[in-house]
C-alpha cells in the first residue's frame, strides 16, 4: 500500500543536526528536480530587503511570515530531520508518528509519501530541513510548481506505486502534480470527509479523520491489496465508509468516510 499525503504548512524547527544530503532522499529519480527547485528558491530569498518583498510575493507569504524567507536562504547549511518529524499540523498531530508502535513505524516509513512543491515528493524517513514552498508556487523561472513536477513524478511515481493499492489522501493542489493513470488509476482510491448528517465536506475535522484514518491502518497492520480490500479494512476497523467503483477502465474508486460530529 502506497499511501500519499499533503504537507503541512507549518513545520517544526530541526534545531540542530547534519544538513540536507539531496542524493540521500528516497526516490532518486527526482533529484536533478529537487535541485533545480531548491536552488531557485534559495536564490529567490536570498537577496536583500526589497528582494526579500519579492520573495514574500511570490511564496504567497504575509509579513509576519518574513522569517519563512530568511529560513529559505539557508536551507543549503541548515540542520534536517526526518521529513515525518518536520510535517505538523492537523493531519500529523492525529496521525502520530512518533507514538506508533515499532512495527506501525516500519509500516510508515514503507507506505508514506509526502508531497512537496520544493521535494517533489519524500518519504517520512528522509532528511530534510524545515522549508516554505507550496505546490501552488511559481517561481520566476521555473514556473508553476504543479505542472513543474509533473514529468519527473510521472516518470518515477508509477514504479514506487508498485501493484498494490495506492490511497490518495491529498489536497487538489498536491495531486495536480501527479494523477495516477492506466492500470494504477484502477487501484488508486480518494478520500473526502463528510457530515453524516448533512453530507456536506469538512475542511478541519477532514485532515484530523484522514490522520487517523492511516493511524488506524497502520496500528492493525492492515495490508489492502486494492481499494475493495481498503473499504473492508476501514469498515472492521469501525470508520462508516461508501464506496464508488470507477465506471471504466483507468478511473479511481472515490470514497466517502462518514462522521457523525465535527471537532
Amino acid at each position: 500500500m502506497l499511501v500519499l499525503l499533503p504537507p503541512s504548512e507549518g513545520k517544526a524547527s530541526p534545531g540542530e543536526g547534519a544538513p540536507l544530503e539531496l542524493e540521500s532522499l528516497s526516490l532518486p529519480g527526482l533529484t536533478a528536480a529537487r535541485r533545480a527547485v531548491l536552488a531557485e528558491l534559495v536564490e529567490l530569498c536570498a537577496g536583500d530587503p526589497g528582494q526579500n518583498d519579492k520573495a514574500r510575493e511570490v511564496l504567497g507569504l504575509s509579513e509576519g511570515l518574513r522569517g519563512e524567507v530568511a529560513k529559505n536562504a539557508g536551507l543549503h547549511t541548515a540542520a534536517a530531520r526526518p521529513a515525518g518529524e518536520i510535517y505538523t499540523g492537523v493531519l500529523y498531530d492525529a496521525l502520530g508518528l512518533a507514538t506508533l508502535d515499532a512495527a506501525a513505524k516500519r509500516r510508515a516509513a514503507g507506505s508514506l509519501l509526502v508531497f512537496s512543491g520544493l521535494w517533489g515528493a519524500v518519504r517520512v524517513t528522509d532528511r530534510i530541513p524545515s522549508y516554505r514552498c507550496s505546490m501552488g508556487v511559481r517561481l520566476p523561472g521555473l514556473g508553476a510548481l504543479g505542472a513543474y513536477w509533473r514529468t519527473p513524478m510521472a516518470e518515477v511515481l508509477p514504479a514506487a506505486a508498485g501493484d498494490g493499492l495506492v490511497l490518495d489522501l491529498r489536497s487538489s493542489a498536491y495531486a495536480a502534480a501527479w494523477k495516477p493513470k492506466g492500470e494504477v488509476a484502477g487501484r488508486t482510491a480518494t478520500v473526502r470527509v463528510l457530515h453524516a448528517p448533512t453530507r456536506k465536506v469538512v475542511s478541519h475535522f477532514n485532515k484530523a479523520t484522514k490522520g487517523r484514518m492511516v493511524r488506524s491502518l497502520l496500528t492493525a497492520g492492515a495490508a489492502p491489496k486494492d481499494p475493495a480490500g481498503l473499504v473492508e479494512a476501514l469498515r472492521e476497523l469501525g470508520y462508516v465508509v461508501e464506496a464508488q467503483a470507477p465506471g471504466k477502465a483507468g478511473k479511481a474508486w472515490s470514497l466517502d468516510v462518514l462522521v457523525e460530529e465535527i471537532h
